[in-house]
């Protein structure tokens, strides 16, 4: 829910404001997300790892041992509160989005849920499931690096600012194609919330054609494409140190001293 107040909320400032008096741009954009992964780590750390992101949960459970049978409460859990999220973006904007779009169409669908070539023309549906898979697998590779107790990983209180500056990153370098949802539950939980709240069009791309699906898809293909590489590339040449603390996003581990 923190990810996508700060994600959708720029989102908005900036499809919204008018030419006159510009509200920020893309780069804005990158760097909200990327302040919203940060500051939604910070969250829900200590609690839950703060995966944010399905592919991310799939990932850690294919490679990292998470239990797998937390991976659909976890899904859940983080679809929920994007689609929370983007319920308030979608009401407090709402006067906003009426001046701007009254008819809820496709000019200000983008800030909820992404399109291929960001509602543009020029990209087909082979290229946008291309980059998810690419900018997810770079996504998941680079956390596995950054958390890893055994690779002079950043410490732990400074890996979420490095997570979000990893998303910063792609928005920046790999936004054009796709939207960089690079996250199921970014894209589908707001996409249901504008779905329920008068965009009868957003499962749908700009032609017309079925896309929901693809920002789900293509993301769990990328992490665990990324995931892999990471293993064979990097952690197969760590040397173990059983006596590390676990990384930041595996399931935390409470001890109590004194009992058995």
């Amino acid at each position: 829910m923190i990810l996508i107040l700060f994600g959708n909320g720029v989102v908005a400032q900036v499809v919204t404001a008018t030419k006159d008096s510009p509200l920020g741009d893309h780069d804005s954009i990158a760097w909200a997300w990327g302040l919203g992964v940060t500051l939604g780590v910070y969250v829900a750390g200590r609690i839950s790892g703060a995966h944010l992101n399905p592919a991310v949960t799939v990932a850690l459970a294919a490679y990292q041992g998470f239990p797998w049978r937390k991976v659909l409460p976890y899904v859940a859990a983080q679809t929920l509160g994007a689609f929370v999220a983007a319920l308030i973006v979608r009401v407090t904007y709402s006067d906003l989005i009426n001046r701007m779009d009254p008819g809820h169409t496709i000019k200000t669908q983008g800030i909820f849920s992404t399109l291929p070539g960001n509602g543009g023309d020029g990209v087909g549906i082979p290229t946008a499931f291309l980059d998810q898979i690419i900018g997810t697998a770079i996504l998941v590779f680079v956390i596995f690096a950054l958390t890893n107790t055994r690779n002079n990983p950043p410490l732990s209180n400074l890996a979420p600012v490095c997570v979000g500056l990893l998303v910063v990153a792609i928005g920046m370098a790999w936004g054009a194609n796709a939207g960089y949802a690079i996250n199921p539950a970014r894209d589908f939980g707001p996409r249901l919330a504008s779905f329920v709240t008068g965009y009868g069009t957003a499962f749908l791309d700009q032609n017309g054609d079925q896309y929901w699906w693809l920002p789900i898809v293509a993301p769990v293909i990328g992490a665990l494409v990324g995931g892999a590489l990471f293993k064979v590339l990097i952690d197969r040449y760590l040397l173990a140190d059983d006596s590390e603390p676990q990384p930041v996003g595996r399931e935390p581990v409470t001890e109590h001293k004194g009992e058995s």
